[in-house]
């Protein structure tokens, strides 16, 4: 797992957002698609009989899988030639191994690291316990700190680079969804960064500004409708 020793770090590639410069994932008309009205502001929150340990984990493994799902929707598009670098908007990210050492990758290869790594983690019993009896590790939430992470780049990069393609197979209402579901998990339990999530406060800000009400405008088929995080600025 080596994404657990090294890091990913991100800086401004110097770039304008090439065809993403408009935004098209902000125009109301593709904003308000929903494939639900839930209050997803109300569905975070902790239920009263569960562990925390628990709901981070039954929630993370269900948000990995959903992003890995919305991912390969649009992964013929994601390839190295297309998407040279793990860009979201003016801000590239990187791939750190377990020696610090800066691994040039594609976003594909990028998302591949992601993916790969969390699946080995969400199926570790060390980690991630299922059998009655085991206990989570002390490092836990810090793990699933990591995860939330890597997720929310994938999640960005799709909205800032395969937007076109999403709406193309209209499964925008699925993204949005996914989007509001997990950020407002992770603001709920403090599992993003705010920092780490400004590059898409924009998005954030239009989705998730009315609690995560799904609203009118519910379209498509198929695909969980789970996930969404990101973060509001805070004073």
């Amino acid at each position: 797992m080596d994404w657990l020793m090294g890091k990913s770090k991100a800086k401004p590639n110097g770039k304008k957002p090439a065809t993403e410069e408009k935004k098209m994932y902000l125009e109301p008309e593709y904003t308000k698609s929903r494939i639900t009205d839930f209050e997803f502001k109300e569905l975070v929150v902790l239920p009263r009989e569960i562990d925390l340990n628990e709901w981070l984990a039954s929630n993370t493994t269900t948000f990995f899988h959903h992003v890995n799902l919305q991912y390969s929707t649009i992964s013929e598009f994601c390839t190295g030639e297309a998407c040279q670098t793990m860009a979201v908007c003016n801000t590239q990210y990187y791939w750190y191994d377990e020696r610090g050492k800066k691994v040039k990758c594609t976003a594909p290869q990028y998302v591949d690291f992601v993916m790969s790594s969390v699946q080995k983690l969400v199926t570790d019993e060390d980690v991630f316990p299922t059998k009655y009896g085991r206990e989570f590790p002390s490092s836990f939430e810090s793990l699933v700190k990591k995860i939330c992470k890597y997720l929310f780049h994938v999640l960005a990069h799709i909205y800032s680079s395969h937007f076109k393609e999403t709406l193309a197979l209209e499964l925008h209402g699925h993204l949005n969804t996914l989007y509001v579901h997990f950020i407002l998990f992770a603001r709920e339990f403090n599992l993003l960064d705010p920092k780490e999530t400004a590059v898409m406060d924009d998005l954030t800000e239009v989705l998730c500004s009315g609690g995560g009400h799904g609203g009118g405008g519910g379209d498509g088929t198929g695909s969980g409708g789970t996930g969404a995080q990101n973060h509001v600025k805070e004073r």
